[in-house]
């Protein structure tokens, strides 16, 4: 599916030459766990070209928690789990692969997505962020669902972050139900 792993390469080697072009300025398209849109990756796209820069997919699969304070098997993501947010990252790849930008892939598991992603921030440098977001929650609920956690992540970071909000489309008329 185009899928680059993120391995060493000497730099004769066609992965060693992505990776070099790649290490200079990274821009980081990350999900929480959620769908990637077709605008944020466009998004992240026009920003590589802009700064002529790499792009690196990042999803977080959910860990649901522990129990008495040690990891248990049955929290953990499933394997279908994980598979989807492997396709999600596959799909984020052939697209920006598509618009011949060069990139790479990978998912995390964790039980808080805005410090994983964070984590990754201090791992290796990037020049930017873009997410994909819901509308602006209110200030009373802000950071208790999953879904807020790009909100998180644009309050902790240092770096610049693209928040892209997706509004539901509204259904054509004649399409839907009627009564």
């Amino acid at each position: 599916m185009g899928c680059k792993a993120e391995t060493e390469g000497n730099a004769s080697s066609p992965r060693g030459e992505v990776q070099k072009r790649i290490a200079g300025e990274t821009i980081l398209l990350a999900s929480e766990g959620r769908p990637i849109s077709r605008n944020a990756v466009a998004m992240a796209a026009r920003l590589a070209t802009d700064k002529a820069a790499g792009v690196h997919v990042l999803t977080v699969a959910r860990v649901w928690g522990s129990a008495f304070g040690l990891p248990h098997p049955g929290l953990m993501p499933t394997a279908l789990e994980l598979q989807c947010q492997r396709d999600i990252v596959a799909a984020a790849i052939d697209e920006l692969e598509r618009q011949r930008i060069d990139c790479t892939g990978e998912v995390l598991r964790s039980r808080d997505a805005a410090k994983a992603i964070l984590a990754k921030l201090r791992q290796r440098t990037y020049s930017e962020i873009v997410m994909g977001a819901d509308p602006e929650p209110h200030w009373l609920i802000r950071g208790l669902l999953w879904s807020h956690e790009p909100y998180r992540v644009r309050r902790l970071s240092q770096l610049p972050i693209h928040l892209v909000i997706d509004t539901p489309e509204t259904p054509e008329l004649g399409l839907g139900s009627s009564s």
